[in-house]
């Protein structure tokens, strides 16, 4: 009885259907640029160009780019020294993200514009977790992210800048064109969803907002959530208590107890909450991050805007629910900065030269690897071993099951740090540990073209937190904007909705890096109908009341799912204070002779700007 409830509830939300060519609403542009359709089932036709942008269905770390790092790191498969393609190269970088594209740049610049360079890259697509997600089932090429998306330009450093003003990046002109506010954008603000699952019924709450909200909307909408009785009245006390519940403790002593204890323990013991009411802002820092409130300490929940000031002495202040902050982004976030970064290393793989175009830009992926380009860049290929040989470095990559090996002066591991000790078989165990601390915080980003926006704007709401669902956030995608590519909030045609948010491992107080991996494996098991059937149910519970039709009303699904996501960065309740160069990451990014290491996990920070930095200091190391 319950598989047939199943079978009807999944026909409803349109489980049963295959979106085809026949339901396309092609632009003319595609045609014209002779770009692959995008279809469900993340595949092309015979004949087509291949064009991963347009790819939907899996994407982030998708089959085919994963099973070659597993079968060296949990298996230990040996994949021998490979086939010589007697190929010599100056430079090969591991990892064609955004750091690794860094990499081959600045080492360019430092060694002369004639260096040859090989950069390998695991994936089907560069730029790592920069990764353009671009349909064209609507009227128009709609653009979303996968991935990497602020450019936080206030924090950059000298060579950042450099980097990108060479580039081509006008910050400035950026900004006046940002009209994004993750979710907040509608003329009621942000929402939060109840789904029925999770709290009995669906409910849509406008300006219903836990991070950065304005405490006097809450209160005004807390009788009306589907919560117990005693919910609703601990966060009624909540919002209007007045009190410093560390009153006579010196500066010391709050500041202890601020780092060493955990947000949703606060709100238990001091806010009074229920444990219903404290599980509400579990995942609001889930997309901020890449880890729950329940193991971030109050001190970094304060920073991440959540409700505490009141109950410290302070008073809560009224907010919007803005939380972009002095940030500004492409319409497909970082994509643009390794497009851009690409078509400076390799030029005959698409025409222009300044950073408006690049996002209008079609590429040419058959001259990312073209033997007479001095930077080649190989897709779909793994590295297994990076080791020095007789004054050189060897590198041995796995490319469609078959392995290779070339030759270079110098090697950069613009790669996870997690992988580096089953590349590297000279690393010293104490380097070899250190890498293994870096543990990766799972990311899913999951983007979904709708027909319309309609419902939404019917609602008057861009986007909603969502406590209760695999995706701790929902928002439509538009107001970014370039000179060749628009999409203003006034049109109601074809949109994206974006759902983001880390994986809850559903293990609460457990050491973090555990509930990291706990999350990766609950990641990599799901299959992209489990989360077809997640973004279906919550777009008909959320927009369903509006005239949504799920079955009818999604053009596109395109799953980002990073297993290995946000670079790890210490937790004041889970990392003490090493000593000024005894961190993990600063001793497993030393150089190792005539190889070096990159990558955020390099700079223990989720940032562009910290993968830029740390290709730099990686090339200024190598060895002359």
């Amino acid at each position: 009885m319950t598989d047939e409830r199943d079978s009807r509830a999944d026909q409803l939300l349109g489980m049963h259907r295959r979106i085809t060519r026949r339901d396309l609403i092609h632009g003319a542009g595609v045609a014209a640029a002779g770009l692959p359709l995008a279809l469900s089932a993340c595949r092309q036709e015979p004949g087509e160009r291949f064009y991963p942008p347009t790819l939907t269905g899996m994407r982030g770390s998708h089959p085919g780019s994963f099973e070659t790092g597993h079968a060296l790191a949990r298996e230990g498969r040996e994949f021998g020294r490979g086939r010589d393609l007697n190929e010599e190269y100056d430079l090969v970088v591991v990892g064609g993200g955004i750091s690794g594209l860094a990499a081959a740049y600045f080492y360019r610049q430092a060694h002369g514009e004639s260096s040859r360079i090989l950069i390998l890259e695991n994936h089907d697509d560069f730029g790592g977790h920069a990764k353009r997600n671009e349909f064209h089932q609507g009227d128009a090429m709609r653009l979303a992210w996968g991935g990497v998306f602020n450019l936080e330009y206030t924090e950059f450093s000298p060579v950042v800048h450099r980097l990108l003003d060479e580039l081509g990046v006008d910050i400035e002109r950026l900004r006046s064109r940002d009209d994004f506010n993750y979710g907040a954008d509608g003329e009621l603000g942000a929402a939060t969803f109840f789904d029925a699952e999770t709290y009995g019924r669906d409910a849509l709450a406008p300006g219903f907002v836990l991070r950065h909200g304005d405490p006097a909307r809450v209160l005004e909408q807390v009788d009306e959530l589907p919560l117990s009785d005693e919910s609703r009245a601990s966060l009624r006390r909540f919002y209007m208590a007045r009190k410093d519940v560390l009153a006579g403790q010196d500066e010391a002593g709050r500041t202890r107890y601020l780092r060493g204890t955990s947000y949703t323990e606060f709100l238990r013991e001091h806010g009074e909450l229920t444990d219903e009411a404290a599980e509400l802002f579990v995942k609001t820092t889930h997309g901020y991050w890449g880890v729950g409130a329940d193991s971030l300490s109050v001190a970094e929940c304060e920073g991440a805007g959540l409700p505490m000031a009141h109950l410290l002495g302070g008073e809560l202040t009224a907010g919007d629910g803005s939380v972009s902050g002095e940030t500004t982004a492409f319409p497909d976030g970082n994509a643009s900065v390794a497009r851009l970064l690409v078509r400076s290393l390799i030029p005959d793989v698409t025409a222009g030269a300044d950073n408006e175009d690049i996002v209008s830009a079609v590429f040419n992926y058959a001259r990312l690897d073209e033997a007479r380009s001095a930077v080649r860049l190989r897709l779909n290929s793994t590295a297994v071993e990076v080791a020095e040989e007789g004054g050189a470095v060897r590198v041995t990559y796995v490319q469609a099951d078959e392995v290779m090996a070339v030759r270079a002066r110098h090697a950069v591991l613009a790669c996870y740090h997690s992988i580096v000790p089953f590349l590297v078989p000279d690393l010293s165990e104490a380097q070899s540990q250190a890498f293994r601390a870096q543990v990766k915080r799972p990311l899913l980003l999951t983007n979904v073209l709708l027909r319309n926006s309609e419902a939404a704007d019917t609602l008057g709401v861009t986007g909603a937190y969502c406590p209760g669902r695999l995706h701790g956030a929902a928002w439509l995608v538009k107001g970014i904007e370039t000179e060749t590519y628009h999409h203003e909030w006034g049109d109601s045609g074809a949109t994206v909705m974006q759902f983001w948010g880390a994986v809850d491992s559903g293990a609460r107080g457990i050491d973090v890096r555990t509930q990291h991996r706990a999350s990766r494996a609950r990641l990599l098991e799901m299959t992209f109908e489990d989360f077809e059937r997640e973004v279906r149910t919550v777009l008909d519970g959320m927009l369903g009341p509006a005239g949504f039709n799920a079955a009818e009303d999604i053009l596109a699904i395109t799953v980002n799912r990073w297993p290995h996501g946000y670079a790890y960065d210490y937790l004041d309740l889970w990392d003490p204070e090493w000593p000024p160069g005894e961190a993990p990451h600063e001793i497993a990014r030393r150089p190792l002779g005539r190889i070096a290491f990159a990558n955020s996990d390099a700079g223990a920070y989720a940032a562009t700007q910290v993968a830029i930095d740390e290709a730099w200091r990686a090339v200024g190391e190598l060895p002359g």
